[in-house]
């Protein structure tokens, strides 16, 4: 293929823009911003915000905070439901075909790394079927010897898995068990080789970061403003809907800790405690799995709060409306040259 025929592959593709970054980096905002210079529509690439009555926890963006940009995947289903990359492909392939048929351009704005991966190339999960009974005893194991001790089995078989995974996220570390069992290869070797694939999109992929102090200052502000905002009483109306720890919702960073603690298990203080550790260690494992992700453009904040009459988030947006107008995937009129 000579590069004139590259050149009009490219131009075929349909458009797609990703930002994402760890936990509390600021990805929401600048999202709407970008979506209202472009003409772009978000689908929201969270595993949490799926999920209605989950507001505070989850840090969901509000109605006011949308700005009259159309946001998918945001309050679509109830707790009880299982939610997984399958489905959130799934969901986000539906969503890119109604914002492609109104002319508009997605973005693909959160942090769960695996989510985006799946869309942008176009992930195969077709490879093994569940097996219902294997899924059923680990969960078993699970239960009898504790969380670790099953990420410790993975561990064993694949430690590249567990550098992105927690241990309290049981399901996806059963997923890479069951995978390992059934193919005799690690799933994280399985995702290797499919992030290799060609992306059937024409894409900017935005990594939004920010130095570890400032980073974990907001992660800590963060979680104070949720317990100020009533977390506690959000996570007992959740309990008093029947929502258990078994939920894959309710194993959600916050949601876990507190439900812990109106259950007797711990102390308020502890649960705090926890869920701002577990939430830098989650934020942590965030950026592994992006240094891991190819043709990433990072957008790290500290290069851009110097910049003369011009506040931080302005200036990283005309850099990356910069960068997708050399990419051929917007022009901006309040930036333009």
């Amino acid at each position: 293929m000579n590069q004139t025929t590259d050149q009009n592959t490219i131009r075929t593709k349909k458009p797609l823009i990703i930002l994402t970054g760890p936990t509390a980096v600021g990805k929401s905002a600048l999202a709407v911003a970008l979506a209202k210079e472009i003409g772009g529509e978000i689908i929201s690439a969270d595993s949490m915000q799926v999920y209605r009555h989950m507001d505070i926890g989850s840090a969901k963006i509000t109605r006011e905070e949308m700005a009259g940009i159309p946001h998918y995947l945001i309050d679509v289903l109830e707790p009880a439901e299982d939610f997984h990359v399958v489905r959130f492909q799934s969901l986000a392939k539906d969503a890119l075909q109604c914002i492609y048929a109104k002319g508009k351009v997605p973005i693909l704005a959160g942090g769960t790394g695996f989510y985006i991966q799946s869309v942008l190339y176009d992930i195969d999960f077709t490879q093994t079927e569940e097996d219902e009974a294997f899924r059923s005893r680990l969960e078993q194991f699970s239960r009898e010897q504790g969380n670790e001790a099953l990420f410790e089995r993975l561990r064993r078989i694949d430690p590249k898995s567990c550098e992105i995974l927690h241990a309290n996220n049981v399901k996806r570390v059963i997923r890479a068990i069951e995978f390992y069992e059934k193919t005799g290869k690690p799933i994280s070797e399985h995702n290797e080789e499919q992030r290799k694939k060609t992306s059937p999109y024409q894409f900017l992929y935005f990594v939004l970061n920010d130095d570890r102090s400032s980073l974990y200052e907001k992660i800590e502000k963060r979680v104070d403003t949720m317990l100020e905002s009533g977390l506690v009483e959000e996570v007992r109306k959740l309990k008093n809907m029947g929502c258990t720890e078994e939920l894959v919702s309710m194993q959600g960073l916050g949601y876990k800790e507190i439900l812990e603690y109106l259950n007797g298990k711990c102390t308020l203080a502890d649960a705090v405690y926890r869920i701002k550790r577990d939430t830098r260690h989650f934020a942590k494992r965030q950026l592994t799995w992006f240094r891991r992700e190819k043709d990433v453009t990072w957008i790290e904040r500290p290069d851009f709060r110097q910049i003369p009459d011009m506040d931080e988030n302005t200036a990283i947006l005309k850099h990356m409306l910069c960068l997708l107008r050399e990419k051929g995937l917007a022009v901006s009129s309040k930036f333009a040259d």
